[in-house]
């Protein structure tokens, strides 16, 4: 998000470079800073005739030359918007010659999103030097959290701890869907609002009682009654609940509390840190590294990777979500 928010200050400064490479694999902020470009380098009545947006599988890196090398029409500028550019990886080298002599009055943004270029070759570091090369890193689960509160920030709103949990765990890693959501929260919430697992519950969809997180909670806590209320929720409600998403979400509760289990150090700011884990949430874990010995812990990761096979349909015929969910916590209950 630095990087970001610095090529973003570098435009609204007047630093304006002649071709942007957004690359990698978070295509959210490749969007971003392309929507950015496209709504402020030119002026609102400068656009028709000077900002021109390309896709990679109906245009030839050569097409791509040929729009930038056109000079703007009654403005000092235009932008050249290439999306899907991904399309053109066999040929992407091409634009070597070009960025070795951009067009000084012509912004080529070049989106080419889930892929990288090599940082070894000669095109990567001709583009460097002539321009912007961005790469937009998928964020790794533990910093998705951080990554919310920021955006909420800058919306002027706030977020419970469980309520961020909760968007962690139904939405992941996917910063598009993420934000999407924080958008709607947005339209209905006032600035300084706290967004809570009953907000969230109201507007958004996400059960605050029946969702993974709870049911990680309830198997911390050994507590059946909530945890099989739980599962049976999941199974009447596969679409909204995918069992390999629950199986996951268990799994790496579990492998986070074998990790516990071996720190010698078990300070709390030590173990926020080890298991890359919420402070806020520490006290869930400290219940279940009571309720499950080390030998314990260590047979159910064992037990969650053979039921992820199983949900995955290999050497099972098809069990049904229902009996996966029964038979994963049977055998952590035991």
């Amino acid at each position: 998000m630095d990087e970001v928010l610095k090529i973003i200050k570098e435009i609204q400064a007047g630093n304006i470079r002649p071709i942007y490479f957004l690359m990698g694999e978070e295509p959210y902020y490749i969007d971003k800073l392309a929507e950015f470009i496209e709504q402020n380098i030119l002026q609102e009545h400068e656009r028709d005739f000077n900002q021109t947006v390309l896709y990679g599988r109906d245009v030839t890196v050569e097409d791509i030359v040929g729009n930038a090398k056109r000079f703007p029409m009654m403005a000092d500028r235009q932008v050249v918007i290439v999306k899907e550019a991904q399309e053109l990886s066999r040929t992407i080298d091409k634009l070597e010659a070009y960025a070795e002599n951009p067009q000084p009055t012509t912004v080529l943004v070049i989106c080419y999103k889930y892929k990288t270029l090599d940082k070894r070759k000669k095109v990567t570091k001709v583009l460097e030097k002539a321009g912007v090369v961005f790469e937009s890193k998928k964020l790794y689960e533990n910093q998705v959290g951080t990554w919310l509160v920021r955006v909420l920030q800058g919306k002027k709103l706030n977020i419970e701890p469980k309520a961020a949990a909760m968007f962690v765990d139904f939405l992941g890693t996917d910063l598009s869907r993420i934000a999407n959501e924080i958008d709607k929260l947005a339209i209905i919430l006032k600035p300084g609002a706290t967004i809570t697992p009953a907000i969230i519950e109201e507007n958004i969809g996400f059960s605050k009682d029946f969702n993974p997180f709870e049911l990680r909670k309830a198997i911390g806590e050994r507590n059946q009654l909530k945890a099989y209320q739980i599962a049976d929720h999941f199974a009447q409600n596969p679409k909204d609940n995918p069992i390999v998403l629950t199986i996951g979400l268990v799994f790496s509760f579990f492998s986070q509390l074998l990790q516990y289990h071996g720190l010698k150090d078990k300070n709390p700011k030590n173990v926020a840190a080890a298991l890359k884990v919420n402070p806020f949430f520490l006290k869930d874990y400290d219940v279940a590294l009571r309720n499950y010995p080390m030998k314990k812990v260590s047979a159910i990761v064992g037990t969650l990777r053979d039921i992820d096979v199983k949900s995955k349909g290999v050497g099972a015929n098809a069990l049904p979500q229902a009996d996966l969910l029964k038979e994963m916590l049977v055998k952590i209950f035991s």
